[in-house]
């Protein structure tokens, strides 16, 4: 059939809304027409080539729409289901039978390489061949191929639109609170970095029912709208000590630290903020390569702890249904981080999330 689609054709170069030829789904795919797409840190920077991506290549992870067709193998959903697409995963590797998905084995080449596992393509241009099944759906586009591993069957009582960030970034903030770190009630979390994906934490912490969250960023808008969907505390690191800050509002520190930037120093004070037997999870790197480098005997005599985590440690099938529940109750507000656009100014989108004048965007197709 034939689809609009937004191209990644050039490293740092924008994207071009073409029309190509996407595949009849195999026997197990699925044909989803998009709803709606978020913008992601991740698309940005497989666009400027910092991941081996190949190009051209159409990206997209974080889809919502409406299933149009199954393959003879697909049980998962039917036409007409509402559905999220997340990242993909084997489903048979040690990992992912612990159900820990986001763990994959084959994490890397599932989402990141562009091309099935046979290493086919199921778009094209008139014979050029484009790469697709980035996070195993390439939704920068009108339809899109997935898979049962990838796919969550969502209620229809919320706008689809909203809904695709879930698949994500959201995902990955509000599940390192919930399912990582595991912040219970009357405990402290200091999120460093108030993006989309730090201010899903801070949204996570409050609904969990921390008391004391702590949003550190550069940017006071940020820092203002974090106190607006459940930061207690905000601390601007261009204005001092937020370590000291930290142990100034907590007396000791704090039971939890997510750091959301991957930068060396911000993970390090993250770490230094810690009470004794405190946790501090990491969610990204600056680039390939990149150390941390901690106090040792700070860390050691302490008991604290260290951990990555890749899209919240979530199991998808539940967590994302889990995160429409807490929104449909009122305590996971993240739909007031979302901007949309119509798919024909996508670049503009990604230009807004890169500037910062946009939280979240999303692209109406």
């Amino acid at each position: 059939m034939k689809i609009q689609a937004a191209v990644a054709r050039t490293v740092h170069g924008p994207l071009t809304l073409e029309s190509l030829e996407l595949e009849d789904p195999r026997a197990d795919e699925i044909l989803v027409r998009v709803v709606a797409t978020g913008v992601c840190h991740t698309d940005i920077v497989v666009r400027d080539g910092m991941l081996p991506t190949p190009m051209p290549v159409v990206l997209g992870h974080e889809g919502s729409g409406v299933v149009e067709k199954v393959g003879a193998n697909v049980t998962k959903v039917a036409p007409g289901d509402h559905v999220v697409m997340t990242y993909n995963s084997c489903g048979g590797c040690p990992s992912c039978d612990d159900h820990a998905p986001s763990y994959c084995h084959e994490f890397f080449p599932r989402n990141f390489f562009a091309t099935r596992e046979d290493g086919t393509t199921a778009l094209s241009k008139e014979g050029e061949v484009i790469q697709s099944n980035f996070f195993g759906q390439s939704s920068f586009a009108t339809h899109a191929l997935c898979h049962e591993r990838n796919i969550v069957k969502v209620t229809d009582a919320v706008s689809l639109e909203l809904l695709g960030p879930l698949a994500c970034g959201v995902q990955t903030g509000a599940g390192a609170v919930i399912n990582a770190l595991q912040v219970k009630v009357g405990k402290s979390i200091a999120i460093f970095g108030t993006g989309s994906v730090g201010l899903s934490a801070v949204m996570a912490a409050h609904a969990m029912g921390a008391t004391t969250i702590i949003a550190v960023d550069m940017n006071a808008e940020r820092l203002a709208f974090a106190e607006q969907v459940g930061a207690t505390h905000s601390l601007n690191r261009a204005k001092g000590d937020v370590t000291a800050a930290i142990m100034e509002i907590t007396g000791y520190g704090v039971d939890y630290a997510l750091d959301t930037t991957g930068l060396t120093p911000v993970i390090n004070g993250a770490v230094l903020s810690l009470a004794p037997r405190g946790a501090c999870g990491v969610l990204g790197a600056s680039a390939p390569g990149s150390e941390i480098i901690l106090d040792e005997v700070h860390f050691m005599s302490g008991g604290r702890r260290l951990l990555g985590i890749v899209e919240g440690e979530s199991n998808p099938d539940s967590f994302i249904p889990q995160l429409i529940d807490l929104y449909q109750q009122g305590k996971f507000p993240f739909d007031k981080m979302i901007r949309f656009y119509p798919f024909e100014q996508i670049n503009e989108a990604i230009a807004d999330s890169e500037s910062g004048v946009t939280i979240k965007p999303v692209v109406r197709m």
